[in-house]
């Protein structure tokens, strides 16, 4: 009696999870031109493209001018550039541990393996950490960290600061 009601339930379930075809499963598609807005380009004096001769450019005016602002917001910026020595970035870590022993091997092994690429062996108490590269964003550092991993299996990306002098 339990395995008919088992069966009964398995193949409603089977039947009510198949996939349901209508005859009203055809593609698509609405025109929403007439909603765009339309622009109109103001008529000023025409001037000749160069390039194109007979490509005429409208002239535009600014009618909102910020200059000054800007200006001020942009010597804030390098004032405060000026006297950054450091920014975010990302190295790959590829041994990190207390056995300096290991960290020479493998550092080794890196410039025999990938010449192309700089090992920096590091020593921070209480741990030899074996680093490779400088890279500012994570999708910068991805192919090294790809071509790292074939050698190195526990290359991890670690966030690190980077000198800019």
């Amino acid at each position: 009696m339990r395995k008919n009601i088992f069966i009964i339930i398995f193949f409603h379930l089977l039947i009510g999870c198949a996939a349901q075809i209508t005859s009203s499963d055809k593609d698509y598609f609405e025109n929403l031109a007439e909603l765009r807005p339309k622009v109109t380009v103001p008529v000023d004096t025409p001037r000749k493209d160069s390039s194109n001769p007979t490509k005429v450019i409208p002239t535009v005016t600014p009618v909102y001018t910020v200059n000054e602002k800007i200006d001020a917001v942009l010597d804030s910026i390098d004032r405060y550039n000026l006297v950054r020595k450091f920014v975010d970035g990302y190295t790959i870590q590829v041994y990190s541990g207390q056995n300096r022993e290991e960290a020479m091997d493998t550092k080794k092994k890196m410039t025999m393996e990938l010449p192309d690429l700089t090992a920096n062996l590091q020593y921070q108490q209480p741990k030899f950490r074996v680093t490779v590269g400088r890279y500012y964003t994570k999708l910068e550092a991805h192919p090294d960290l790809a071509r790292l991993r074939q050698s190195f299996t526990t290359a991890i990306l670690v966030p690190e600061k980077i000198a800019i002098r």
